[in-house]
């Protein structure tokens, strides 16, 4: 009688588990099962995640794509062997990019690669990823674990992510719109999310140990700060656009202020930011004070506390934090736009 299950001693033998994989995807139902919503036609294991599109009160929808990946974060991840936060960093990639277009996410899938593949902490890494899309409101509709060794260390793995959004034409967000006297709203960070890793592991020489050591400053561990995940600002703006008119949107990652809020402003423009305005988490201190880094680049290359930097009318500007001060958000207003050169200038 012959053997018609999914097994290959060679395949094994050359360092990649088939059954491995079939272990994984049980343990990973659980925490998908989380992220289900209307419109969810397919389950996982099939070769295409479907999803039926709702059209109800969209009369030009548009679909908005976006992919990211949590980059050398995952450093830590692996040092701490810790397992179960990056996956909602994942998905805050790539969801709080669609949002800055006005589109709310539906579907999102993952991209797992390893050296060996251990059932276990792949379920603790997509737990993070159905947390995230959780957050977000999307559902997790598929993804893919790749075992490759001599490609990765056995102990270490990436981690990408895609999702697909909807909005419709008339309610997309158009920097183009922006104009002087218009209102910067700032939504805060929850800390470094996940951007500027390889300077933040080289100020604290992380591969050398201490990222367990308590710190007075932080009131946690360095590693449980920098390890906190990526806060994800879909619903609060999601809320926010339904009763205030959001020009644009920036979402604050590698590059910093200096180069993400341009990106939402048209030609000829400067956002102004008022520097007492902008709570500094005590982390990006650390960071400054430890790796004597300069202002400037500190707000070139970190978010320095604001996740997320929302273009409104000046007029709606007060009503427009009590929205998102109702939905969680300690929102506050962080500068204007003014004429001027300089795309970023801080005040």
């Amino acid at each position: 009688m012959p053997d018609n299950r999914s097994h290959s001693e060679s395949y094994a033998a050359a360092g990649v588990d088939i059954t491995a994989g079939y272990r994984a995807v049980e343990l990973m139902k659980q925490h998908i099962a989380r992220t289900d919503i209307p419109g969810v036609v397919s389950g996982i294991g099939g070769f295409g995640g479907l999803f039926e599109l709702d059209l109800t009160g969209l009369t030009r929808p548009v679909l908005v794509s976006g992919t990211d990946g949590v980059g050398t974060k995952l450093k830590l991840a692996f040092l701490m062997d810790k397992h179960d936060t990056v996956g909602i960093d994942c998905v805050a990639m790539c969801v709080n990019d669609i949002i800055c277009c006005g589109a709310k996410p539906l579907t999102f899938l993952d991209y797992i690669a390893c050296g060996k593949n251990v059932p276990e902490r792949i379920a603790q890494i997509v737990s993070g990823v159905a947390e995230g899309c959780v957050q977000a409101g999307c559902a997790l509709v598929g993804g893919e674990t790749a075992e490759m060794p001599g490609f990765y260390p056995e102990d270490e793995y990436d981690l990408a992510g895609f999702s697909v959004g909807v909005v419709d034409r008339s309610r997309i967000f158009e920097p183009e719109s922006v104009r002087v006297g218009d209102a910067l709203i700032g939504l805060p960070s929850s800390g470094v999310h996940s951007n500027g890793f390889s300077l933040v592991r080289k100020v604290f020489h992380v591969e050398n140990g201490g990222l367990d050591r308590y710190s007075e400053d932080l009131g946690r561990s360095l590693g449980e700060a920098l390890l906190e995940p990526t806060r994800i600002y879909v619903k609060p703006v999601l809320k926010l656009a339904e009763t205030v008119r959001v020009k644009a949107a920036a979402h604050i990652t590698g590059g910093g202020f200096f180069e993400n809020i341009p990106r939402a402003l048209p030609e000829g423009l400067t956002a102004r930011i008022e520097r007492g305005s902008v709570e500094v988490p005590p982390i990006f201190e650390l960071i400054a004070r430890t790796g004597r880094i300069p202002e400037r680049d500190m707000y070139n290359t970190f978010n320095m506390g604001v996740g997320m930097c929302l273009t409104v009318p000046a007029d709606r500007a007060d009503e427009a934090v009590r929205v998102l001060r109702g939905a969680g958000e300690d929102a506050r207003i962080i500068g204007e736009v003014i004429e001027g050169e300089a795309r970023v200038e801080l005040a």
